[in-house]
């Protein structure tokens, strides 16, 4: 079956036919390619690289989709196209018609009328990025143990629930890593429409009354381009390549004000890099404004300038270099300053920058920069430092993104202030009228190196009085290291602890479950071990934080969702999603590690995405609907 999907796959994405003579010659072993070229990338958690059992539950036409043109395109680039077809025939799922089947099946009778006039949602839940919810939310601190499952969706070979959805009115709309955007009845779950798009579905939604009037979805895939739906309908309005080199990916969602797109660029040459043969590294971080109406480019700004020769490594192979400072966050809006704040990650090579590790501010109008804070000088590292690469760079930085979102808020005492939180484990606060003055510093973990995912990750949240910050720090065993995986709370005004709510991993990892690096790792990768052990080696809080209604939403890399009392830190309630069901769509399904936006509180309503196999977390395909009891009245 794998070969007749496979036959039509090259025949559809690629165009290409084998000729007879190349068909009558032994065909190339995948497993073994496989073993020579991919596996020592995938069974190392550093690299960033899914691992092998993920991408065994991944369809064939994602893979190969990934090898020929997306993310991995770098890395195959080496490879024959029968041997790039090889490896994704061996380890992609086959293509079925359960796939797809299952929306025409759960089809709304009805279809939408209105959504509200003033629908709009982002990642940020409001262009400041502070992400809390104001108003619109029924649950409550005293009634959120009451939440109950009500409808469930189980996504045929998904592995990540990435994308966070966005809510409105009765429509809940939702992308999916099959390339799939969905608009589903709040109440029950069936599908008012769908459409599909060329690859996965890699940022959040956002949605925005276009200045013509239009209700319009924006998102970006992960080959690097930027769609416009019809929010009522799901026709397509425009598409965009913003694409700055053949590695870039937009990781952070895209921000909508005033009849403009901020896009935010990073890049997978940082996992490239580990490759000897790469020539590292030419590629660097962004953001595009576009119009939102027709797509058109309007300014971009880059991180860094052109990359240059800089040498040769010890592999032979030209090294190039400035790259880097990968904007991997959701930009932030200052109206009133005519200002766009984003954060960034390291440089990938030398020589280093003044722009990695930082918060630059933008001009909203030309994207011209401003100012810089910069939180950590001269981090200089990509994945061949952890593999003992020839491309790693003399003395190493310790890969100390600012990849969470900046955050402007306004306080109780009328001054704004910029909250950045950084992988090292330290939250800054910066003043907005000061060209990003450090206000105050406070360093809530240690950080690891290296490539950890440590310290704050996807984001922070607050009302502007305090600071909800999620931890994710890794239980690696490393001396002078001592994690503080969480949620703590600060006040905004000059950092002093409010609450903290440690957590543990509650049980006894089994050895064999835990990330192993190097030749152990390649030793291991193979071994048919389920992806979902009973005890978790992953439990910290890398997901952003969300506050609404006097409680912060907090998911883990365990599959829990805690619903903490934003006054005390107190555990109000904790959601296991972990585990196997049949979703309403009739399709078996697996929740597993909550990562990235995590949860979506709307009325009496809370949606929770459960499942990210990167970074060998526990994949899952589950969207899971809980809502209060309807005698509780919905605001």
């Amino acid at each position: 079956m794998k070969a007749n999907v496979l036959h039509r796959l090259v025949c559809m994405m690629l165009g290409l036919l084998l000729a007879a003579p190349a068909l009558a010659r032994t065909p190339p072993d995948g497993e073994q390619l496989y073993a020579a070229r991919c596996a020592s990338c995938h069974a190392d958690p550093a690299t960033r690289s899914p691992a092998l059992a993920t991408l065994q539950r991944m369809p064939l036409s994602r893979l190969l989709s990934a090898l020929e043109f997306g993310r991995m395109q770098a890395q195959a680039a080496a490879l024959s196209p029968a041997e790039r077809h090889a490896i994704a025939a061996w380890l992609g799922s086959a293509e079925d018609g359960a796939r797809f089947a299952w929306i025409e099946a759960r089809r709304c009778t009805q279809t939408i009328a209105e959504l509200p006039p003033d629908a709009a949602g982002d990642w940020g839940f409001g262009v400041r990025n502070a992400r809390h919810l104001a108003s619109g939310v029924t649950i409550a601190p005293h009634n959120v143990a009451r939440l109950e499952l009500v409808w469930s969706l189980a996504l045929p070979q998904v592995t990540d629930m990435r994308s966070q959805p966005v809510a409105a009115g009765e429509v809940l709309f939702l992308g999916t890593q099959t390339g799939s955007v969905l608009a589903l009845d709040v109440l029950s779950g069936c599908v008012h429409w769908s459409q599909r798009v060329s690859g996965s579905v890699r940022s959040a939604l956002t949605l925005a009354a276009t200045p013509d009037g239009v209700s319009t979805l924006f998102f970006a895939d992960d080959l690097g381009t930027v769609h416009a739906l019809d929010a009522r309908s799901g026709q397509r309005r425009w598409q965009r390549d913003v694409k700055l080199f053949p590695t870039t990916v937009v990781s952070g969602s895209i921000t909508y004000h005033a009849g403009r797109l901020f896009v935010p660029l990073s890049s997978f040459e940082v996992a490239a890099a580990g490759m000897p043969t790469h020539e590292c590294c030419r590629s660097h971080g962004g953001v595009r404004a576009l119009d939102a109406t027709t797509g058109g480019e309007l300014w971009i700004y880059e991180t860094t300038p052109a990359a240059r020769r800089t040498g040769t490594t010890s592999a032979g192979v030209p090294s190039w270099g400035p790259s880097g400072a990968s904007v991997w966050s959701t930009p932030t809006i200052d109206a009133r300053r005519g200002l766009l704040y984003v954060g960034t990650g390291e440089n990938f090579s030398r020589p280093a920058t003044d722009t990695s590790d930082a918060v630059i501010a933008l001009g909203i109008d030309d994207g011209l920069p401003r100012w810089r804070f910069q939180a950590l000088a001269d981090d200089v590292w990509n994945a061949a430092c952890q593999l003992n690469g020839p491309n790693c760079p003399q003395d190493p930085g310790p890969d100390w993104d600012i990849g969470a979102s900046v955050a402007l808020v306004s306080g109780d005492d009328g001054r704004e202030r910029l909250l950045a939180g950084q992988k090292s484990g330290e939250l800054f606060v910066l003043d907005p009228d000061a060209s990003g003055a450090l206000l105050w510093r406070r360093r809530v973990s240690q950080g690891t190196a290296n490539g950890g995912n440590s310290g704050i990750h996807w984001g922070m949240a607050s009302d502007g009085r305090h600071v909800f910050v999620p931890i994710s720090d890794p239980d690696w065993k490393l001396a002078g290291y001592t994690p503080r995986p969480g949620v703590y709370a600060f006040a905004v005004r000059d950092g002093a602890p409010v609450w903290e709510h440690p957590v543990t991993r509650g049980c006894e990892v089994d050895p064999a479950d835990a990330p192993l690096a190097g030749l152990a790792a390649m030793r291991t990768g193979a071994t048919p071990r389920s992806p979902w052990p009973q005890c978790s080696w992953f439990y910290a809080h890398s997901a952003a934080a969300l506050l609404a209604n006097g409680i912060v939403w907090a998911g883990a890399l365990d599959g829990r969702v805690r619903a903490l009392d934003a006054a005390s830190g107190r555990a109000l309630h904790v959601f296991e999603t972990a585990r196997p069901l049949i979703g309403s769509n009739g399709i078996e399904g697996h929740g597993g590690s909550i990562d990235v936006g995590g949860v979506l509180p709307h009325g009496r309503y809370l949606f929770v995405l459960s499942g990210y196999g990167m970074f060998r977390q526990m994949p899952g395909n589950l969207l899971l609907a809980y809502a209060l009891p309807s005698d509780i009245a919905t605001p």
